[in-house]
């Protein structure tokens, strides 16, 4: 198959949608198919996935995540097309195409003020009109769906919509012991108890629930903190953790390579992913860290909630209260070495089962001939 992948956002920008597409893609290619990536310049340099070529366009205009490439209407020579969606202005090129799409819902998109109104109106128009024409609507989780802007598509079109998750890739993320030597590196203590966050720090990302996090470890006198990723509110939160008087526990490593990132989750004693809105539908970071063999603690929210199960591989915590997570990290504290081994044991064993790239990457060929075989079905009668 010749098959396009449309994305706002790619490697070398450090997000979630970017990442699936790369995955996605990457084990496509792997199977033998011509696979495209189309998408924006985004500042930086990464090794593309083998066997994938990808066109990094420049936009005559962008706002945030949402850059305008009329190039998008130039698909012709695919069989198909897999679109990212949220993609303002790219997913209206893409249904413009004339070429059987499918659509993977990674998230409602949250914006207060104008821009809020905006994204809202452009859901009850172009949102729907794009979801409506493509062949397959593929959330990555059922949960998140029903609770999603788009909820009505699981009555109008339930044919049409397939559960598709996120993954990882468990050879490179594996348990192992406290990496003391990661720990070092950032001046970390190997005796105590280290949170970790993993995600980008910017206006995009906003509903992470960094401060959260920042003000309940001031409530943890015990518990160290280490925050993975960069963005332009970074120096927000690192002001946040001064005034709070906790500099000394807390460490913003800023981006941290590919290579390095699973050291650093067998570095962490646990890995917590506080968001506070439904921006957050799934949370890869809570795979590699259960891929990693470390516990997680998760915001009780549609979508993150299908990953963990609350006390058998992770914990939940209510979103965006303070109150709520002091406990939760003050109830993994005090779990034995063995009830955290175990539910790090539960975590590796849910990710091989479900959440492995390669197989997500099998179900998503099949669903793309199924897919072109109802396209030829219709063509011919």
């Amino acid at each position: 198959m010749r098959i396009a992948h449309v994305t706002a956002t790619f490697p070398p920008y450090y997000g979630g949608t970017g990442n699936v597409c790369f995955h996605n893609a990457r084990v496509l290619a792997s199977l033998g198919h011509d696979v495209a990536v189309f998408t924006a310049e985004a500042a930086g340099s990464i090794d593309d996935p083998a066997g994938v070529t990808v066109h990094r366009l420049k936009p005559i205009v962008q706002v945030g995540n949402a850059p305008v490439l009329p190039q998008l209407l130039r698909l012709h020579r695919f069989d198909l097309v897999h679109l990212h969606f949220p993609f303002y202005t790219g997913a209206e090129f893409v249904s413009l195409a004339r070429l059987p799409y499918v659509v993977t819902y990674h998230q409602d998109v949250k914006l207060a003020g104008l821009l809020g109104f905006g994204t809202r109106i452009h859901g009850r128009t172009f949102g729907n009109v794009v979801l409506r024409r493509a062949a397959r609507v593929c959330p990555t989780s059922l949960d998140y769906f029903e609770h999603s802007a788009y909820s009505d598509f699981l009555e109008r079109s339930s044919d049409a919509i397939v559960e598709l998750p996120n993954g990882v890739d468990t050879r490179v993320f594996q348990p192992g012991p406290i990496d003391t030597a990661m720990r070092a590196r950032y001046g970390i203590p190997p005796d105590v108890c280290l949170a970790l966050f993993v995600g980008a720090q910017d206006r995009a990302h906003y509903f992470k629930g960094v401060p959260t996090l920042l003000r309940a470890v001031a409530r943890q006198p015990k518990m160290h903190l280490v925050l993975a990723g960069d963005g332009d509110l970074r120096a927000d939160f690192e002001r946040l953790s001064t005034e709070l008087g906790i500099t000394d526990r807390v460490v913003f490593v800023g981006r941290v390579d590919g290579a390095t990132l699973p050291s650093l989750y067998r570095a962490a004693d646990v890995l917590v992913l506080p968001s506070e809105t439904r921006g957050e539908a799934f949370g890869m970071v809570l795979l590699e860290a259960m891929a990693s063999g470390r516990p997680v603690v998760a915001s009780d929210l549609p979508g993150v909630r299908s990953v963990v199960s609350h006390g058998a591989d992770g914990l939940l915590t209510e979103a965006g209260n303070v109150d709520a997570l002091v406990e939760t990290l003050g109830t993994f504290q005090r779990m034995s070495r063995a009830e955290r081994l175990r539910l790090g044991e539960a975590g590796r064993c849910k990710v091989e089962a479900r959440y492995d790239w390669e197989q997500i990457g099998r179900k998503l060929e099949a669903l793309y001939f199924d897919v072109l075989a109802e396209q030829e079905w219709r063509h011919a009668s």
